[in-house]
C-alpha cells in the first residue's frame, strides 16, 4: 500500500508544540546537575561539553550572575552562574564545581553548576507539567518535572532560563555586537 506523506495541519502543529513545551511526550536524554542540593536537568542536545573550572575574567558593568568570560581553546565564552541567576546564595567553588558549555539562542555559553550528576533517559510519561505557583511566579523556564528513581528533577528549558535582555548582555560580555541568528529549526 502506497501512502503519501501528509503535512500536519496548523492545529496539529500547535498541539504537538504544546505537548513538547508542557513536557508531555517530550521525553529524552537529560544531563542532570546539582545547585544548592537540588537536582536539575537540561536536554543533552543543548550540551556541547563539560569542563572543569578555569580562570574567569570579570567583565565590568554586567549583572552579578554573568561571571565573565573564559578563553576556551581560542574562543571567548561567556559564563553565567546559575546559582546567582536563580537568586541562590553564592558559595565557594569546590573540586566538583564545573562549567557546562551549552548552546543558547545561537551562542555558545557556559553555566556554572555545583556538580554534574549523570545523563538520564527520562520518558515522556515520567515528566509532569511545572506546577502553578500563582500568576505572580513565572515558571516558563521549567520544561517539566522529571520523576525518576523516586526523586524529582527540575527540567530546565535552557533557552528560556535567560531572558532576551540577559542574552543581549551576555553577547556584550563576550565582545559581540549583534546576537547571532538562531539556527533554523527543522
Amino acid at each position: 500500500m502506497n501512502k503519501e506523506a501528509v503535512a500536519p495541519t496548523p492545529k496539529q502543529v500547535n498541539e504537538i508544540s504544546g505537548r513538547l513545551r508542557s513536557g508531555k511526550g517530550a521525553g529524552g536524554k537529560f544531563l542532570t546537575f546539582f545547585l544548592a542540593g537540588e537536582e536539575y536537568g537540561i536536554e543533552i542536545l543543548k550540551v556541547h561539553e563539560i569542563i572543569g573550572m578555569m580562570p574567569i575574567t570579570r567583565v565590568p558593568r554586567t549583572p552579578a550572575f554573568i561571571r565573565g568570560v573564559i578563553n576556551l581553546r581560542g574562543k571567548v565564552i561567556p559564563i553565567v552562574d546559575l546559582r546567582l541567576k536563580f537568586g541562590m546564595e553564592s558559595v565557594e567553588q569546590t573540586a566538583e564545581t564545573c562549567i557546562i558549555v551549552v548552546h543558547v539562542e545561537g551562542i555558545e555559553m557556559g553555566i556554572v553548576v555545583d556538580r554534574v550528576s549523570e545523563v538520564l533517559n527520562i520518558g515522556g510519561s515520567e515528566i509532569e507539567d511545572a506546577p502553578s505557583f500563582g500568576e505572580d511566579v513565572n515558571t516558563d523556564y521549567i520544561l517539566g518535572i522529571g520523576k525518576t528513581q523516586a526523586k524529582v528533577k527540575i527540567l530546565l528549558d535552557i533557552d528560556r532560563v535567560l531572558s532576551t535582555q540577559d542574552v543581549v548582555q551576555i553577547h556584550s560580555a563576550a565582545g559581540e555586537t549583534e546576537p547571532a541568528a538562531a539556527p533554523a529549526q527543522p
